[in-house]
């Protein structure tokens, strides 16, 4: 996916490396449909900075979003580019937050999809009824809803009910999910909104049946053996990828 920097001689080949795959990764959740307008938020570290890390321009669609424009801030939210974009601070709050107490959030996702805030605003949330919900069966932290998350004192609730987990239902809010590289993020987030949209169709359907825990704990011990190598998600991502470039490549500038 790299390509030389060439053309960009203020900014390092990793760097220029780390804005491409961010740039293409949102344009995978808008060709997945997880576009929310101008909203929401995926942010990745800028190997090598200690506290920087990339965030979306505000203002644009995930459409919109080029390795170019991406704007680069440290971890109080002070731009470390040029951008002419402003920085949404509901989204900086929150990312900012995981990054400066997470050394291995080194990508964070957050969304609204309609199976994610479905999910989360029902008791219970996510539950064991189908293949990915038992993926998540004990990882997944609650956090209860606040409000617009742009104050920074909500912050230590948040790290407190995360604890040791990496993902996290925002309840009557959406999708939080992390990871120590963007692949695993990614499929850390397409499998949470899998098993959201598979448990709201299955609602609607009648008494869903509970996978035993003996069961869940025999398919989260066995499911290393489905996957590809190259890490997680690796795979999953180059084909999403591959899909978005045949029809726009523009994210790559």
């Amino acid at each position: 996916m790299a390509t030389a920097a060439a053309d960009k001689p203020q900014i390092s080949e990793a760097e220029w490396e780390a804005r491409q795959q961010l740039a293409a990764c949102y344009r995978v959740f808008d060709m997945l449909g997880w576009s929310e307008m101008i909203y929401n938020h995926i942010t990745l570290k800028v190997p090598g900075e200690d506290g920087a890390f990339l965030i979306n321009p505000f203002g644009l669609h995930f459409s919109e979003v080029k390795a170019s424009n991406l704007v680069k801030i440290d971890i109080d939210g002070n731009k470390l580019d040029d951008s002419p974009y402003p920085v949404n601070r509901a989204g900086f709050v929150q990312h900012a937050l995981f990054h400066r107490h997470l050394p291995d959030a080194h990508c964070i996702m957050h969304t609204h999809t309609t199976a994610g805030m479905a999910v989360s605003s029902v008791e219970g949330g996510l539950r064991p009824t189908n293949f990915y919900a038992c993926n998540f069966a004990g990882q997944i932290a609650y956090h209860d809803f606040e409000g617009v998350t742009v104050r920074d004192e909500e912050g230590e609730r948040l790290l407190m009910n995360l604890g040791d987990k990496r993902v996290m239902l925002l309840r009557n809010h959406g999708i939080l999910v992390m990871g120590r590289t963007l692949p695993e993020a990614f499929i850390k987030h397409w499998s949470l909104q899998r098993a959201c949209e598979i448990q709201v169709a299955t609602a609607s359907m009648g008494t869903p049946l509970l996978v035993a825990d003996e069961v869940v704990a025999v398919h989260q011990r066995d499911l290393h053996m489905a996957q590809v190598p190259g890490g997680a998600g690796a795979a999953d991502f180059a084909a999403m990828v591959r899909l978005v470039d045949r029809t726009d490549r523009s994210w790559r500038e």
